[in-house]
């Protein structure tokens, strides 16, 4: 069982910076515990939300939109301290006012759990794309190595046990959450932990007083910029850049344009970096596609501390830019000891639920993907013609409510640059109208590509499904959702089928429909 005491708390964040004073019901201010209960008191659980909140929490004022309200609640419920950067009088509770709520939450989490960031080998991997299909080829490849021994903090879902999964609320979780989650997994066995680490983990300090033993930076573009977010790219870089000021090793794409400052940052701060991508010239690890398919590569090396990965490897996962992902995860399982049969193994059976699943039906290409920025529909799209020249381009496409509202004016000048044909529809529209996001999207398009709109996305995706035949030529392109099976509404995550299982509903019609005209 987790504890921690009156007295421990109080020298942690006055050692640590963080405490400001200590106010009494009676509005009396100490900055050393007073006499009394108070100086006795051990909490044995932790909290920001009211709902679950009773005695013996430890509770967490936090937010911009956090209300007295909300206290009020978790002191009728039984606690009687809080922590926060506001006095909220006239309460029966004891205040600890603190310099940064967030910060103090990461450190008093640590603490509470008793450190079990330090007894497990911590994976953050940061990007503007790429980071579940990376988190979840590195998994596979451990699975293969010592199955059942390393947990995962994704988009598509968390496992702290390395077998069953549970949903994920938020990239990266709170502090208190994440930490909770990390306790876990040390208690049941695990010996490393993968952990996307978005660029509002760092914002936000979810991730404050982590040390990753690796921390991949994958690539970044323009992306989660708006008033809820990052005011501008500056500071999104700079919060997904402390990954690697936090990491003891850095791995970094070729591509990245930052590579320079990334490299000086990461050796100021103790750090070692490899490099990896395309470019034998600038990579230590480098890949090659073997045949026009791109089902092959080859990784080949220029280090000369040469891990064990060389070799070549099958990955069904199409696109250069997913390659990129495997030579990632293949060279962290490298510096973790792990041999390249298990890797290439790892990675042949690799599956990534929502990313690039590829179905065929007659002459068509339906593919169903997660892309949702500028970079991955990029590669998306250029993927698609590059594989299918000869196939008209038809996109379902749509940008989320509330949030990276940049996205739409990047969407618009990205479709202007192709032909071919845009279905603009929902994509978690939440507090904002499917056709006022639609609209934002379509007036910065500007070129031949054709748009239409439905503001229903599964009225749009099965209407682009039955006008299909058989010996028609198209490659359908069923963005931003993956394999996310609700649809985010007036703020609440409403059930969604899901892209794919829409296609894979059509496809069994056809199927059907087939056998039964045989059968006639």
């Amino acid at each position: 069982m987790y504890r921690i005491t009156m007295k421990d708390l109080h020298a942690l964040l006055a050692s640590k910076q963080q405490l400001k004073e200590v106010v009494g019901p009676d509005q009396v201010w100490h900055y050393n515990l007073p006499q009394g209960e108070l100086a006795d008191q051990v909490f044995d659980k932790l909290s920001y939300n009211s709902q679950t909140a009773s005695s013996g929490t430890l509770f967490f004022c936090k937010g911009a939109s956090f209300k007295r309200d909300y206290l009020a609640q978790a002191v009728d419920q039984g606690v009687q301290v809080y922590l926060s950067e506001t006095l909220y009088p006239g309460l029966d509770a004891y205040a600890i006012i603190v310099r940064d709520i967030r910060q103090t939450m990461a450190l008093v989490a640590k603490a509470f759990y008793q450190d079990p960031d330090e007894k497990l080998t911590l994976v953050g991997i940061t990007g503007t794309k790429g980071k579940t299909t990376t988190s979840y080829l590195l998994k596979s490849i451990l699975d293969q190595d010592q199955a059942g021994k390393t947990a995962i903090i994704s988009t598509l879902g968390i496992s702290l046990d390395g077998q069953t999964q549970e949903e994920a609320s938020l990239t990266t979780p709170e502090a208190l959450d994440l930490y909770q989650m990390i306790a876990r997994a040390q208690d049941q066995g695990m010996e490393q932990l993968i952990m996307e680490v978005s660029s509002q983990a760092y914002k936000m300090d979810r991730v404050y007083g982590l040390t990753f033993d690796f921390g991949a930076f994958l690539n970044i573009s323009p992306d989660h910029i708006g008033p809820n977010e990052h005011p501008d790219m500056e500071d999104y870089f700079y919060c997904k850049s402390r990954l690697v000021k936090n990491s003891k090793l850095a791995l970094l794409n070729d591509g990245l344009d930052q590579q320079d400052y990334l490299k000086d940052l990461s050796q100021e701060n103790g750090g070692q970096v490899q490099v990896y991508g395309q470019d034998p010239k600038a990579c230590d690890y480098y890949f090659e596609v073997n045949d026009q398919d791109s089902r092959h590569f080859t990784i080949k090396s220029q280090s000369p501390h040469d891990l064990a990965i060389g070799g070549d490897y099958q990955f069904e996962m199409l696109g250069d830019f997913n390659k990129e992902n495997a030579l990632c995860a293949a060279l962290v399982a490298g510096h973790l000891g792990v041999g390249q049969e298990a890797i290439y193994q790892g990675i042949a059976q690799a599956q990534v639920p929502g990313r690039m699943q590829h179905y065929t039906y007659g002459n068509n290409h339906i593919y169903v993907d997660f892309a949702h920025n500028y970079i991955s529909l990029k590669n998306l799209f250029d993927f698609a013609q590059d594989q299918h020249p000869d196939h008209s381009m038809v996109v379902v496409l749509g940008a989320p409510g509330n949030k990276g509202v940049s996205r739409r004016k990047d969407m618009g000048h990205l479709l202007s640059q192709y032909q071919g044909e845009v279905i603009l529809t929902e994509d978690d529209p939440n507090f904002e109208t499917v056709q006022a996001i639609c609209q934002e999207i379509a007036q910065y398009i500007d070129g031949p590509i054709q748009v239409t709109f439905n503001d229903n996305r599964i009225n749009a995706i099965q209407d682009l499904l039955e006008s299909l035949t058989p010996k028609s030529q198209k490659v359908i392109l069923l963005a931003a959702k993956g394999s996310d099976q609700y649809m985010l509404r007036r703020g609440v995550k409403e059930d969604y089928i899901g892209d794919h299982k829409l296609v894979e509903k059509f496809l069994n019609q056809q199927k059907t429909s087939s056998h039964e005209e045989l059968e006639g």
